[in-house]
């Protein structure tokens, strides 16, 4: 997925769907936000085994990064998602992990996915330095096999 900087969705590939199934048409009208997307109740969230963990793993990242650039749209983001419920009681990360482990219900049973964010420094293009690509890896063999069965896009 390629996001800009406040987690809207600018381009994804043919393993979005995979993410997006069961989600509410409304979440995913343009310019749907990747991070709404995964907690809200009618969003991913549903199918997230790990809601706790990967819900407190979110909220760190997003309130951090709400408060490192001062962006107004960014906190006002956080707010919103920490209203959401989500979880059990206890089940949170310890601490701020760098790679978390992100279990989902699907129709290819529970895939395992573990995530990398690369961004674009390049001062010159305001616009390029703004994005992000996240790429999510299989983190186990069934995951990775469900995934080879995807088609071509």
């Amino acid at each position: 997925m390629v996001v800009d900087r406040q987690w809207t969705l600018v381009l994804g590939n043919r393993a979005v769907p995979l993410f997006t199934a069961g989600v509410a048409p409304h979440l995913l009208e343009p310019p749907a936000n990747v991070q709404r997307l995964t907690l809200h109740p009618d969003g991913m969230a549903a199918r997230i085994i790990n809601l706790g963990e990967v819900r407190h793993h979110l909220l760190a990242r997003l309130s951090r990064q709400a408060l490192l650039t001062g962006d107004p749209a960014l906190a006002a983001l956080s707010a919103e998602l920490a209203g959401y419920p989500g979880g059990r009681p206890g089940e949170v990360a310890r601490g701020f992990e760098p790679i978390m482990t992100v279990r989902l219900r699907s129709e290819h049973g529970e895939l395992s996915f573990f995530s990398t964010i690369a961004t674009f420094g390049a001062p010159a293009d305001i616009t390029v330095s703004e994005l992000a690509i996240e790429t999510f890896h299989p983190a186990d063999a069934p995951t990775a096999a469900a995934l080879r069965t995807l088609p071509a896009s």
